[in-house]
Order: structure tokens, then C-alpha cells, then sequence
């Protein structure tokens, strides 16, 4: 199993409150985390692009963020999660010319996430008078299988689609080497997988959900992806699943940081604009709010494995649950509304003791897939 950490601009009110800078700091801390996530040996960070989702998310121009993140790693592998390529969002052209890009400036470490956008507040400013944010499937699905065709099709046959057209192009630059980057969706919902699965996509699982319940989830994804017919040159077999991570040198430290996070304010707010997510029982409309966190609250989180928090030898065997349950890959969502110092310790313990007894392949300077299809 191999480790990542995605980032998204979280600025909290409280935190604006007493900060005037708060947002470029935030942003600045962001690509500092992901600077030693590249020291510390994670294979991969990916960034978030939201719109209009006041204090959840202000990171919205992340080929901008993740152009600046080329330069500043060596290793590490850079993903957008997501691009968003509805063609009212982002022109499915411009997306591919970007990726291609990307692909370049990080040398082959890009990793191309798509999706169709967080829920109804941020996606209806795109497409105002619809009603059924299903529609947006219908949009992604039509628009998907394109860029594979604009990356590796000497002159873009061109398209003419229900929701977006163009006539033959080049479309240039063509990507990095003999191939194409990796091709990742979004899903929350276990069809979703089972749709990415088909189309030979790997899946960016940012619903966070316990391992009991995704188990059966991962196993459909696996038998799935056997018969794939690939809309890219190769199945990318591949989930990644994320859960919140707080290590420290002891476990009381661990929790008690996990207490003075504020960890509920996110969780309120992942569901407030999250709408389409399913809404466990019991979570509050907005603005009321999830109550805080006590020390009972996170010692029942890590029991029922939906947070991974503790010292580096309990954080261990918390990862190596994800890994029998037959993850790929185990993302962090960092920062969590916790001080920078704490946030980039948990990075640099997770590289110390965590990720050296787990991911086999340190040094990441290739995509399995990728390179299979290169070499074909």
C-alpha cells in the first residue's frame, strides 16, 4: 500500500478571526506540508479544486498550486483532485493542455483526477436552472473518454457532443513520454467505483468511511476492473481511500490534539456542502453543528476505525487495517484545522515509522501502469 495527503484550503472562521493573513497562510502551509510529504516519502498529494465554499475549501486554482509544487519536489507524485472538466467549469481542451503540462513540469509524477464537483452550491453557480445534479453525470461521462484521444491522436479528431464541441485540432503539448498521465475519478458511491472500475479509471475515494464498510466496496472494485475496457492505453487499477491522521510521540499527545482541533467545524462543513453525500444519522443540518470532539468522542473514532490517531506504533497498525482491507493506496486529509507545527510532525512520523513498514517501493520515481503501457 502506498501513502498520500491532499490539501483543499481550509480557512475556518476562527482561524480568520485572529489571523488577518489567514488565507495566504494557509495556502503557503499547504505546499509546505507536501514539501516534506516529498521528503518524508509519500508517494502522493493531491489538491483539491472547489469553488465559492467559504472556509471548507479556498483552493481553486490548483494547476496554478500544483505548477508551483512541480518545482519545489523531486518525488513525490502530483495529482489534481480533481479537475473538474464539465465543459461550463473548465473547457475540456483547456484541462487536457493542462494535464499534458503537468506532466511535463513534474517530469511524469502528474496524476490526472477528475469529478464532477463537490454538490449543489458549488456546481449550480456553473449551471444555473438545473435541478437534478445527476445531469452533471451525464456531462462527465459524455466528456471523459475524450482526453485520451487529445493526448494521443497526432491531429484531435475533434467532437461534436451534446454539451460541448470542437472541430480537428492539435492539441498540444502532448504528454511526457509514450503515453499518457494516470486517469483517476471521484467516487462516493459504490456504483461509482464499479463505474470507474469498467472504464479501467482508479478511484479517489474522499468519502471518508470505516474499513468495515468499504471492505466489500474495494473487492467489487478488484473483481470489476478484471474486465475493464479502458477509455485511456491502460487500466489504472488503483483505490486510493482517505481517513483523517494525527500521530504524535505519545498517544495521549495524539488525542488530545485531535480534541483541540476543531475536528467537528470541518466534518459540518464537508456536509454542508457536500449535499450529495449520504448524511449519516444524526449529523446536524447547517449551520447547526456536529458537537465538539471530547477524548471519549476520538477514543470511539479510532475504535470504529474512522480516524487514524496515535502514536507511530498505533498509527502502524491502524494503516496496516486499510492495507488487509485491500487499499492501494491510504490518503491523509491534512490540515485538519490543527497547528502547523502538529500537522507536519504527523507527516514526518508517518515517513519515520509508518510508511518504511508498509510501501515496498521508496522511491517513486515512476506509475507501474504508466510504464507497462510505455513499454508495450
Amino acid at each position: 500500500m502506498e501513502f498520500g495527503l491532499f490539501v483543499q484550503g481550509y480557512v475556518p472562521a476562527a482561524r480568520a478571526r485572529t489571523d488577518p493573513q489567514a488565507e495566504h497562510n494557509a495556502l503557503v502551509e499547504e505546499t509546505e506540508y507536501v514539501i516534506q510529504a516529498d521528503k518524508s516519502g509519500f508517494k502522493y498529494a493531491w489538491a483539491s479544486e472547489h469553488h465559492f465554499l467559504e472556509e471548507y475549501s479556498h483552493l481553486s486554482a490548483n494547476d496554478v498550486f500544483l505548477g508551483y509544487l512541480a518545482h519545489a519536489t523531486d518525488r513525490i507524485h502530483l495529482g489534481s483532485g480533481i479537475f473538474n472538466p464539465l465543459p461550463q467549469v473548465n473547457h475540456p481542451v483547456k484541462v487536457a493542455e493542462k494535464v499534458a503540462m503537468l506532466d511535463h513540469l513534474t517530469g511524469g509524477r502528474f496524476e490526472f483526477g477528475s469529478g464532477r464537483g463537490a454538490g449543489s452550491h458549488e456546481i449550480l453557480g456553473f449551471l444555473p436552472g438545473v435541478t437534478d445534479m445527476n445531469h452533471t453525470k451525464e456531462i462527465w461521462e459524455e466528456t471523459i473518454a475524450e482526453f485520451p484521444k487529445m493526448w494521443l491522436q497526432d491531429e484531435y479528431q475533434g467532437f461534436q457532443g451534446q454539451h460541448w464541441s470542437l472541430p480537428p485540432r492539435k492539441i498540444l503539448p502532448k504528454p511526457y513520454g509514450g503515453s499518457h498521465p494516470a486517469m483517476w475519478y471521484a467516487a462516493g458511491s459504490p456504483s461509482s467505483y464499479a463505474m470507474a472500475a469498467k472504464k479501467g479509471l482508479g478511484v479517489l475515494g474522499f468519502s471518508v468511511q470505516k474499513v468495515s464498510d468499504m471492505e466489500w466496496v474495494l473487492e467489487s472494485y478488484k473483481g470489476a476492473v478484471k474486465d475493464a475496457r479502458p477509455i485511456g492505453g491502460y487500466v489504472n487499477d488503483n483505490v486510493m481511500v482517505t481517513s483523517t491522521a494525527i500521530c504524535a510521540e505519545t498517544t495521549q499527545k495524539a488525542k488530545q490534539i485531535a480534541v483541540d482541533g476543531g475536528l467537528n467545524y470541518l466534518q459540518s462543513l464537508l456536509f454542508r456542502y457536500h449535499d450529495t453525500f449520504p448524511r449519516p444519522q444524526g449529523i446536524p443540518q447547517w449551520p447547526e453543528l456536529i458537537p465538539d470532539y471530547t477524548e471519549e468522542v476520538v477514543d470511539l473514532l479510532i475504535a470504529e476505525e474512522l480516524m487514524i490517531c496515535g502514536n507511530p506504533e498505533e498509527v502502524l497498525r491502524q494503516c496496516k487495517r486499510w492495507e488487509q482491507a485491500g487499499a492501494d493506496q491510504l490518503s491523509f486529509g491534512l490540515p485538519i484545522g490543527i497547528p502547523y507545527e502538529d500537522t507536519m510532525n504527523t507527516i514526518k512520523l508517518i515517513g519515520e515509522h509508518v510508511i518504511p513498514q508498509i510501501d515496498t517501493d521508496p522511491v517513486h520515481r515512476t506509475t507501474r501502469f504508466r510504464d507497462a503501457a510505455r513499454n508495450s
